[in-house]
């Protein structure tokens, strides 16, 4: 059995400060991660608003907390997690990849999020060909062609600037305004490729003979004033759900799956913290992930210290 005093499930942004600082806190760190290292940062063109990085390619940030977190001695691992257990002072992490299981004096929950779908019909059939949810993934093939955005938040927004760069134009569905920070938004309408729908639900995405021929809309409140658009493809931003199937058993969880911690990211599990998007909180952002991870790593480190006076 491998023993730590924190392991970190997650590695965004928050659960990479959260093992960069427990490793300054002279603490034995592990980080876990299913998938590639840097959550949904991976799947961002660019990122304006990251103090001192100026405009920067999201893989590009992620890389460099990586490999900050490698050059300090952070062990990484490819696990997904199936089950956390608290027994006692000790806490135990089980994956889905083989039988061993994982002793910790902490743990700091980091798992983000994943896109939240409309489960509609047209939505399985043309998932990962004419709908999509990573515009810097799948942006490329629509050069020139008519692509839709679903959501008016911040990804919504950000990635619909970015695909508009691309598209011969760009259409905007949202059931309010838009409603990610003012000058970002009033950008994206002043483009003139671009074009919004406010207070629209998406009903159906549509096909003709097995591909794909646009999306089909009604006024959000009545439910009337049914529209097609015609477009090659669709990216969707309707928000979140976090990473958290592995908790469900446990008494840490809020509405919707998140997270439910106090300001110094405890959860009511002595010894068990969340940071990052998968935490019920107001502002997702790449700044505010960091916060928490580093606040996370700070309490873990304090918990693990008035453990260890205990044992004295």
């Amino acid at each position: 059995m491998r023993k730590y005093d924190l392991v970190v499930i997650g590695a965004g942004p928050a659960g990479m400060t959260a093992a960069i600082y427990g490793v300054r806190a002279n603490l034995k760190v592990l980080m876990l991660e299913k998938l590639a290292p840097g959550g949904q940062m991976i799947n961002t063109n660019e990122i304006e608003n990251y103090p001192g990085a100026g405009k920067v390619n999201g893989s590009e940030l992620a890389l460099q907390m990586f490999e900050h977190a490698q050059e300090l001695g952070v062990e990484f691992d490819y696990k997904t997690v199936t089950k956390i257990e608290s027994i006692e002072d000790s806490k135990r992490i089980y994956t889905e990849e083989d039988d061993e299981v994982i002793e910790a004096l902490t743990i700091i929950v980091a798992t983000g999020t994943r896109p939240r779908t409309l489960n509609i019909p047209g939505e399985e059939e043309f998932k990962g060909s004419a709908i999509s949810w990573c515009a810097i993934c799948d942006g490329a093939k629509y050069r020139d062609k008519d692509v839709v955005v679903i959501g008016g938040g911040n990804s919504a927004v950000d990635e619909g600037t970015y695909l508009a760069t691309i598209a011969k134009s760009l259409t905007i569905i949202t059931d309010l305004e838009l409603t990610a920070d003012p000058v970002s938004c009033d950008y994206l309408r002043s483009l003139p490729n671009v074009n919004v729908f406010p207070y629209k639900r998406v009903v159906e995405f549509v096909g003709k003979g097995g591909e794909f021929t646009g999306i089909k809309f009604v006024d959000k409140e009545t439910g009337e004033n049914e529209q097609v658009i015609e477009c090659d493809g669709v990216f969707e931003y309707i928000g979140a759900i976090p990473y958290t199937d592995f908790l469900e058993k446990t008494t840490i969880l809020g509405s919707g799956g998140f997270l439910e911690v106090n300001e110094r990211m405890e959860t009511t599990i002595p010894g068990v913290f969340g940071a990052g998007d998968c935490n019920s909180k107001h502002l997702r952002q790449v700044v505010t992930a960091t916060a928490d991870g580093a606040i996370a790593a700070q309490e873990a480190s304090a918990y693990i210290k008035a453990l260890r006076r205990k044992e004295v």
